[in-house]
């Protein structure tokens, strides 16, 4: 098994330019084509197999749905003006329970581009004040803007994009 760092692990420092914004926006609005590419052809035996005892490919994608209201969420504190972040459930409890390998993997990228559709309608419609709004992250314990959370959310998805071609790869040689 190749190592990945795992997510809790990660540092962020946010310093990103304002007018970089726009690109972070495009590659979340990205994400279900990129989902569709890595895995929409799979078959379920490799969508559903797993590697040790991490996630399979399904559960992956089953999981970048499970988040969006956190980050949806999240944006709606910082547009409200919290000083604080709502926190995610750490133990990702949604996911372990949602029993994603039961759903097609078209019934799972289908029901995140919508919602993933709807977060990136309320991004675009963001002024550059509201895009440099702070509030503290909770687990990072650090203030971040709200260009930082999409950078964050971005990172989150290229994150699990990656663990499912990871997967996908190893699969298709064992066969």
């Amino acid at each position: 098994m190749r190592a990945q760092q795992k997510w809790f692990d990660r540092k962020f420092k946010f310093d990103l330019s304002i007018d970089e914004f726009p690109a972070l926006v495009e590659r979340l609005r990205e994400t279900p084509e990129r989902l569709v590419a890595l895995c929409g052809s799979l078959p379920v035996q490799t969508l559903t197999r797993r590697e040790g005892d991490t996630w399979t490919i399904s559960e992956n994608v089953g999981h970048l749905f499970d988040l969006e209201p956190i980050w949806a969420g999240r944006l709606d504190d910082f547009l409200n003006g919290a000083e604080r972040l709502r926190p995610a459930d750490l133990e990702n409890r949604k996911t372990h329970e949602a029993n994603h390998n039961e759903s097609s993997i078209n019934h799972l990228i289908s029901e995140f581009r919508v919602i993933r559709e709807q977060f990136v309608a309320r991004l675009d419609d963001l002024n550059p004040d509201q895009v440099s709004l702070t509030a503290l992250h909770p687990r990072l314990d650090q203030p971040m803007r709200v260009i930082d959370s999409v950078f964050f959310v971005a990172e989150h998805d290229d994150h699990h994009l990656d663990r499912i071609n990871h997967l996908a790869q190893v699969f298709r040689k064992s066969r």
